[in-house]
């Protein structure tokens, strides 16, 4: 930065003392060339007065001279003065910078005025705010996967110890027990390697003009054995042909995710209603259930991966928290929106509106 400074110093100095040399030149021989005309006139008219002349060109040519030192020097302090300004905040963001490489993420620049160099303080500010934002993912989402992990590990090596040590016989229901665990351990590590996708720059969906009521149809009655098994009644509702461009498999993947989630939340006897209808430039799926629902504060909170509505429920049957992040990812990846609604014992909805184009 102090390379920059000492440019922008030379620069204006070279500028200011250039344009008054320029001009202290220009005016020194222009009087002169005058006063040798009058000199000529003088002569021929035998007006001429030597000593005047000598003395009046002198004192022009002395304070033009005194003239053009004392404007380079304010000039150089001008430079000076004024380099200083604008380079000061520059250095100021370049150590904030400094330190932001440093791990100091809550350090910021002062921002003052409206120029483009605080244009430039306030995007490091903003800079500095979303690297702590992705800082704190970071660790919440690293303590969140070992928490996670930590359960069902702890719990498939206190089952094998026992049975190890013959505390336990090696039953059916209790190696059951121990499959089930390994299948959460393979639903997870399956969530976060597609939520790992999703994220990567080279995620692409594979858009197609399609049928959005069958596919919502088909995936519907894939799930439908598990809603029948739990006693949760299942009803779809929509137009025939309602079609969009989308990626049908990544369609078919938000339904599920969807449906899973009612149903977890849903108790025996309860209902889950989906919906598929038209708009004049969106094409909009609603899936509703008359669950436990959930109040304004974990509504806002939902979509944050390994989020749970009820923190005290069993993790099995909370599943890994990742379901809602996918399906917002999805739809975001479509150019869609999804929003959710809840109430206390009454039951959720969410609204997906994708673009038909």
């Amino acid at each position: 930065m102090k390379g920059l400074y000492a440019r922008i110093t030379i620069a204006f100095i070279g500028i200011a003392s250039g344009v008054l040399l320029i001009s202290t030149i220009a005016f020194v021989l222009a009087t002169h060339y005058h006063f040798s005309l009058y000199q000529d006139q003088a002569m021929d008219t035998n007006m001429n007065s030597p000593t005047f002349d000598t003395h009046f060109e002198q004192a022009l040519v002395q304070s033009v001279l005194v003239s053009a030192i004392i404007g380079i020097i304010l000039s150089v302090l001008l430079s000076l003065f004024v380099a200083k300004r604008i380079t000061a905040p520059l250095i100021q963001m370049k150590k904030v910078a400094e330190r932001m490489a440093n791990g100091e993420l809550g350090v910021r620049t002062t921002v003052k005025g409206n120029d483009e160099i605080a244009d430039l303080g306030g995007s490091l500010n903003h800079l500095a705010e979303q690297l702590m934002h992705q800082e704190q993912l970071r660790k919440t989402m690293t303590a969140d996967v070992a928490h996670e992990l930590r359960t069902p590990i702890a719990t498939l090596k206190s089952h094998m110890e026992a049975m190890i040590d013959g505390v336990w016989m090696p039953t059916p229901e209790r190696l059951e027990s121990c499959y089930e665990e390994i299948e959460r351990l393979r639903f997870l590590v399956g969530d976060l390697e597609q939520l790992t996708e999703m994220e990567s720059p080279h995620f692409k969906l594979k858009l197609h003009k399609e049928n959005v009521s069958a596919i919502v149809n088909r995936n519907i009655e894939a799930c439908r054995a598990s809603f029948d098994q739990k006693g949760v009644n299942l009803l779809f509702e929509g137009l025939t042909n309602v079609e969009a461009t989308l990626d049908r498999q990544r369609l078919g993947q938000i339904v599920v995710n969807l449906l899973t989630n009612a149903l977890k939340f849903t108790p025996q006897g309860g209902k889950v209603f989906v919906e598929v209808k038209e708009e004049e430039h969106a094409v909009v799926i609603i899936v509703s259930d008359t669950g436990i629902g959930m109040n304004e504060d974990d509504l806002r909170f939902v979509f944050e991966r390994f989020y749970r509505v009820e923190k005290s429920r069993d993790r099995k049957s909370g599943g890994s928290g990742i379901g809602l992040t996918i399906v917002k990812k999805l739809v975001e990846a479509h150019g869609g929106t999804i929003r959710m609604e809840s109430r206390v014992g009454e039951g959720t909805s969410v609204e997906i509106q994708f673009p038909k184009i």
